[in-house]
């Protein structure tokens, strides 16, 4: 039985509060969320997507250069911004989404990491995850991206897969063949009992995988993972390659 919960949700969080360590030297002087690939910030990309999506509220978490980055997100018009202030300590991805569960209204709500982005295929994949997403069996409902066919990433992968859709973490010294994409929808109850401070997003997913509650959804597409100066010029390479 589908949940009673609105099937496409209206609410997201960018996570866009840290400090770009693995950028430098480009984010001497700029956010990460703003270093510019093919001509646009990283985090319109996903601002876009979700205006897309019919998202009518976006969080955005600051702490490194927030003037900057909350000057250019108060620009757009659409989708509206609330800025989640963290100058006063990283609260990692965790943290900074329970610390923001108030503007959700109890109801499920997309995730996006700013630094990730993806060429659409034929139907876009915030369309997939709303589709998939049942609140009845799912605490969360990760995109995942294909190891071997992602722009960028160069890492072992994240998680199996069942049938069904639910997921495993990847078998120490193995390889699996999804990587987290940095997308995906979450439930308030995941951040039930969570950890005050700064935790990581992963110990929830633990938890949820544990339930057999973590479920993901294969992206349509490519997905470009900027983390690197290099690899800014793989993902330009690949969005010249896609529009010839």
């Amino acid at each position: 039985m589908s949940s009673p919960v609105p099937i496409r949700p209206q609410r997201a969080m960018i996570l866009a509060a840290g400090i770009g360590k693995r950028m430098r030297p480009i984010t001497a002087t700029v956010p990460k969320p703003l270093v510019e690939v093919n001509g646009r910030a990283l985090i319109d990309y996903g601002l876009d997507r979700l205006e897309r999506a019919g998202v009518e509220t976006v969080v955005v978490n600051i702490h490194y250069l927030p003037d900057l980055l909350k000057a250019h997100v108060s620009r757009r018009p659409h989708p509206a911004v609330v800025i989640s202030d963290e100058r006063d300590g990283l609260l990692d991805t965790g943290g900074g989404v329970a610390k923001a569960l108030p503007h959700f209204r109890g109801e499920p709500f997309y995730v996006i990491n700013s630094d990730s982005f993806w060429m659409e295929g034929p139907r876009p994949n915030l369309d997939w995850l709303a589709g998939a997403w049942n609140g009845d069996r799912m605490d969360a409902l990760l995109l995942l991206a294909s190891t071997v066919r992602s722009v960028g990433y160069h890492g072992r992968g994240d998680f199996r897969m069942d049938p069904a859709g639910r997921l495993s973490r990847r078998p120490e010294r193995e390889v699996a063949p999804f990587a987290y994409a940095g997308a995906g929808i979450f439930h308030p109850r995941l951040f039930e009992n969570c950890p005050e401070g700064a935790f990581s997003l992963n110990r929830l997913f633990d938890k949820a995988i544990e339930a057999e509650r973590l479920f993901g959804v294969r992206m349509d597409g490519t997905w470009l993972h900027v983390g690197t100066p290099e690899t800014i010029g793989e993902a330009e390479l690949s969005i010249a390659d896609s529009a010839a």
